[in-house]
């Protein structure tokens, strides 16, 4: 069973307001709506996740929307389990997330990054980049390129 994370719910809501604010009178989008009922009721009951089955239509449509606009895939084009890791050193999805990305839902697809994002050990969370960066200020002035 898929679910799906109050942190997304909360993330699809902020969207649909970014695009559709609250009318003069305070009224939300309808997308906003469906949504904040979702979210209050997974506070209401305490829960940090909802079966992707149990959402309503409207309010699945609507996260959808805004699961469009995330990136579809934590991949940063360096994966260890084509050398035979359980788990990519890169992105941290397991060898058989890697295998079935494509055919898996997109509530599953969530679930895995929300796993990733908060184990935080993959190099895409380490700030790898930065830490090259820092690198390159080691070398010698003349080997540096201007930005």
């Amino acid at each position: 069973m898929a679910s799906i994370h109050i942190t997304d719910l909360e993330a699809a809501i902020n969207y649909w307001r970014d695009i559709r604010p609250a009318s003069d009178d305070g009224s939300l989008a309808p997308q906003t709506d469906v949504l904040a009922e979702v979210y209050a009721t997974l506070v209401f009951q305490h829960l940090t996740e909802v079966d992707e089955f149990a959402v309503p239509l409207r309010a699945l449509q609507a996260w959808l929307v805004w699961y469009a606009s995330t990136p579809d895939t934590p991949c940063i084009a360096i994966c260890s389990t084509s050398q035979g890791d359980d788990e990519c050193k890169g992105c941290g999805r397991t060898f058989a997330e890697v295998q079935h990305w494509t055919a898996m839902r997109p509530a599953e697809k969530r679930l895995v990054w929300h796993r990733i994002t908060l184990a935080g050990s993959a190099w895409r969370f380490n700030k790898y980049a930065e830490r090259a960066a820092e690198g390159a200020l080691a070398l010698p002035a003349s080997d540096r390129h201007a930005t």
